[in-house]
């Protein structure tokens, strides 16, 4: 009989992880403030080492600012640095749904076509934060059906840094129809293997992005 896993195991940073990750795509954690390792840890029961861990994974996502000798801040993007993210992200992701259509597999069109669905099934009444992994994880799918390993570590590392606002962008968006008719677009034109109609697909979505960041920051901006 095996006995269980102690609680700071590999896998519980991970669970703090999630649960940190939630709070500050909701907001419940405020972007710019700083994440205090004993604050942190006493309001959710734990020792320093997995929170310290779970603030490490959420900065590989960009989610999180580390600092040398300092509390690490929830990452607060400007919307100059917002939009120079978004338009490398917009050429990388273009890139990889070029080679998608050449090169992915009928399993993982297969796969990306499920995740299309789960998000469009779950869009109006599913928890706005599952639903909006999912939606990431389509576009990692569609990027790394290309095949290009670098190109999948470097797409993926944009779409981190854009984590918390692409989602804020998203959960304020009113073109949810348009949005969910790109996404069928998408994974049509990739089982065809018709790269102009993937790329016309993926510029109207990417085009909608920038219209929802822009709203956002306007709005933030109208506020202050």
């Amino acid at each position: 009989m095996t006995s269980a896993a102690p609680p700071d195991s590999a896998t519980f940073p991970a669970a703090i992880a999630d649960r940190l990750r939630r709070e500050i795509l909701t907001g419940a954690i405020a972007p710019g403030s700083p994440i205090k390792e004993r604050d942190h840890a006493e309001r959710l029961g734990i020792s320093r080492t997995p929170l310290r861990e779970a603030v490490r994974i959420l900065a590989k996502e960009g989610l999180v600012t580390l600092r040398p000798l300092r509390s690490p801040l929830v990452t607060d993007l400007t919307r100059a640095e917002a939009m120079d993210e978004v338009a490398v992200l917009r050429l990388l992701e273009l890139a990889g749904g070029e080679l998608a259509c050449a090169n992915a597999t009928d399993s993982e069109i297969a796969a990306i076509a499920a995740l299309a669905r789960a998000v469009e099934d779950n869009h109006a009444t599913g928890d706005k934060v599952e639903v909006f992994d999912i939606d990431m994880r389509m576009h990692r799918a569609i990027v790394a059906a290309g095949h290009n390993a670098a190109l999948s570590r470097s797409y993926g590392e944009y779409l981190a840094r854009l984590w918390r606002i692409r989602f804020l962008s998203a959960r304020r968006r009113s073109d949810a129809a348009q949005v969910l008719a790109a996404h069928r677009g998408m994974v049509d034109a990739l089982a065809a293997r018709d790269w102009p109609a993937m790329r016309a697909h993926m510029e109207s979505h990417l085009d909608g992005l920038v219209r929802n960041l822009d709203a956002h920051f306007s709005d933030d901006d109208a506020e202050a």
